[in-house]
Parts: C-alpha cells; structure tokens; sequence
C-alpha cells in the first residue's frame, strides 16, 4: 500500500501495488484500475471487491500484474463535492484548485507505465477525459497507454478475472517501451543525457549549475573526455581572474555551495586560483580575525544549509590541510543537527515547522557524503559524519516508497 499522492485537503490519495508490477520487465501484462472519478462509492467498491477476487484467481495472477488506485478523488467520498478532473491536467502542477488530483493521477500514471488502464466508473465526464487523454497525449512524457471504461457491476467479486480475459495477449504499451528503454540504459549513458543539458552555466555560482558542471567533469573522467574539464574551466575564469565576484551581490547558502565547482577544479589542475576561490566560500566561517563563528552564515535554521555549510568546509580542508576547516565543519553540523535533527532520526525542514521535508532530507544526506569524502578518515570530523550519515539513511529507509520514490513529506 503507498499514495500517488495528496489532495488540497491533506487527504493521501491511496494506491495498491502489485510487487511483481513494480517489475518493468515482468513478463506479466502490467494493468492499473483507477476508480472514484466519478465520486460515488460503488466504483471504490467494486474494485476492492474485485482486487480481493483477483487475488484468489492463480491462473490470472499468472497472466496480469494487477495494481490500482481505488478512490482518486477521497475528498469527494468525504464532502459529497464532485470536481470534473480534466485530462492532460490544465494549470499549475499541484497549484490549481480543483485540479491538483489531475496532476498527481497523471504524472504517476505516466511514471507507472502500465499496459492498460481500467477507468472503474458510471457514466463520467472524468473517466471519459483520462482515458481519451491517455490514448492520445504521453504522461510524464513516457508515452501513450490503452485504457477502457469498466462498470462497478462487472469487475466486482470473481468478475474481474473474467474482464481481464481478451486482455490476456496485450502487448506492451508505448509508455512502457519507453520505460524498458529508459531502465536498459547504463548509469554513463544516462549521465551523457543530462550533460547535453546540464552542466554549461555558471552565472551566477549557485549550487545547483555547479554540481551539474562538477557531474560533467566526473562523466568526462570516466569517458576520456577531455572537453568537460575545458568548458569548466572556461566557465569559472571570470572569477579566477577577478572580472566577477564569486559571492556576488546577494550571497547565499546555494552561493556557499556553489563554491563546490571550484574546489573541484583545484583537485583537477592543482592551480592555487581555483583553491582561492574554493576557501573564500569556506572562509565566510570565520570572523575577520580569524575565529570560528558559530556556524556558517546563511542558514536560516533550514536542514538543507548542511549541504550548503559543510561541504565547502569539507573541500577546504582537502585542498588546505588546514585543521580549522575540519573543526568547522564538525561544528556546523553539530549547529545543524541541533536545531533540525528530530528524535526519529530524520530532519525537520526548520525549529519552526517539524515537516520532514524531502529534499529537506535529501540535503543532509548529500551534504554528509560529500563531506566524508573530503574530510580526514582518522578525524574526530569524519567519525561523527559517518555515524550521522548512516544513522541518518537508516532512518530514512523506512519511509521510502514502494516504488521506489520519496515523497515530498518524508
């Protein structure tokens, strides 16, 4: 059992998975039932009823990986308040009042590649539009799946089974070729992908265009490409050599962090410019004669200021072997933990919201491996991040989706 999902009124939007479904390459006939468009109960009902008949029927367990969505709009069950559901969804992801479940449904359907899709309804304007969407557009931009209209009445109890039969040959869907495609591919081919987009801007240094310069300099190694390191390179010299502030007007911790870029660049070419640059991020630690604050500025109390705050603490202290970087480091993440670190193990997104935020812990968690691969392994520093980091992922684990995914709330 997991959701696809949450409705504007905190409602978890529940699904049923299959185990063998969560297999793209299952040689099973991969099918989803997707009931409660309508908002009557009867198509909830009857797909329950039928899941439960389904799963006494070994010969078409044999033959389908049956997974559903039995009540995509809970609210509804709730309020008696039907919300016609427009497919593609229109509007803003997550943002659209009265839409918000268009989006989740989609994009998960997409996500999911199923072979068939069984819209569970009586006669609705919902049901109708999701499957004429879904034979004509490509959720998630995976590609298009077969999907039908089912009465409660006819999959109910051991009647399931039987509706399933002249399905029993289907081939697989496009949106699940695609999925195979995508699955077959190996980790260089799918970072060669990304590096056609990402990794060709550094204006301003934040963290999110230097990581993904730092990924292509990485795939570069791998692949004996020497092209990455020069384009880096490239991009970094207007601040090596002065024509631009590093930190700029409205520095940040994503500014921090971005700062990663050029310590990586140092490691690469030992020129002692990229190391400049790598420490004056690090340096925003100490006060002006030279003391340790109490922690890395720009941190707003928010976890994912443990990435931003010690990774560059971390690198310094490669590249330096100066000491007080690794003190630092280990005082930051302590501030951190402090104020952000819950008694179960994950991290709040700030002292004043306890809301496990995902990339809230995602943060965290990156921010430690990146720092443990930097720091020295004989440290007080280095033992402290490695019992946080697998304490930490330990304490995750529980809460990762069936499928594989996090949510956006842990």
């Amino acid at each position: 059992r997991s959701a696809i999902g949450v409705t504007r009124g905190d409602t978890p939007i529940p699904c049923f998975l299959d185990p063998a479904d969560l297999d793209p390459a299952t040689p099973k006939i991969r099918v989803l039932l997707v009931g409660g468009l309508d908002g009557k109960i009867d198509s909830v009902r009857g797909i329950l009823e039928g899941m439960s008949g389904f799963l006494k029927n070994a010969a078409a367990r044999g033959t389908f990986a049956l997974s559903c969505v039995p009540c995509a709009l809970p609210d509804a069950q709730r309020r008696s308040e039907v919300t016609d559901q427009t497919f593609p969804p229109i509007g803003t992801a997550y943002n659209q009042p009265g839409s918000d479940v268009a989006h989740y449904l989609w994009r998960w359907i997409g996500m999911h590649a199923p072979d068939l899709v069984i819209v569970v309804s009586e006669e609705s304007a919902s049901a109708k539009s999701l499957i004429e969407a879904l034979a004509k557009s490509s959720p998630s931009e995976m590609g298009t799946i077969p999907a039908v209209s089912m009465a409660p009445d006819a999959i109910a109890g051991d009647s399931l089974a039987r509706a399933l039969a002249p399905y029993r040959d289907l081939k697989a869907s496009p949106a699940r070729q695609e999925l195979q495609r995508r699955v077959a591919r190996s980790p260089v081919e799918v970072a060669t992908g990304l590096g056609k987009v990402y990794g060709h801007k550094l204006d301003p240094v934040m963290y999110i265009p230097a990581l993904a310069i730092i990924g292509r300099m990485r795939l570069g190694e791998l692949t004996e490409d020497p092209q990455p390191l020069k384009d880096a390179e490239a991009l970094g010299e207007p601040y090596r050599a002065g024509t631009k502030d590093s930190m700029g007007k409205n520095a940040n911790g994503s500014t921090l962090s971005g700062h990663l870029v050029f310590a990586e660049l140092a490691h690469r070419t030992g020129d002692a410019g990229w190391t400049a640059l790598a420490t004056k991020a690090a340096d925003y630690g100490f006060d002006e004669s030279g003391n340790p604050k109490e922690s890395m500025p720009f941190h707003s109390e928010m976890s994912d200021s443990l990435f931003m705050g010690c990774a560059p603490l971390a690198e310094a202290a490669a590249l330096t072997g100066e000491k007080k970087y690794v003190e630092q480091c280990l005082r930051h993440l302590r501030f951190m933990q402090q104020r952000c670190l819950r008694p179960d193990g994950i991290y709040r997104h700030s002292p004043l919201d306890e809301a496990a935020w995902g990339r809230g812990n995602g943060f965290p968690a990156l921010g430690m491996a990146l720092s443990l691969s930097a720091l020295p392994e004989k440290s007080k520093a280095f033992a402290a991040f490695l019992e946080g980091y697998r304490s930490h992922l330990a304490a995750l684990r529980k809460y990762q989706d069936p499928t594989g995914a996090w949510h956006q709330v842990i």
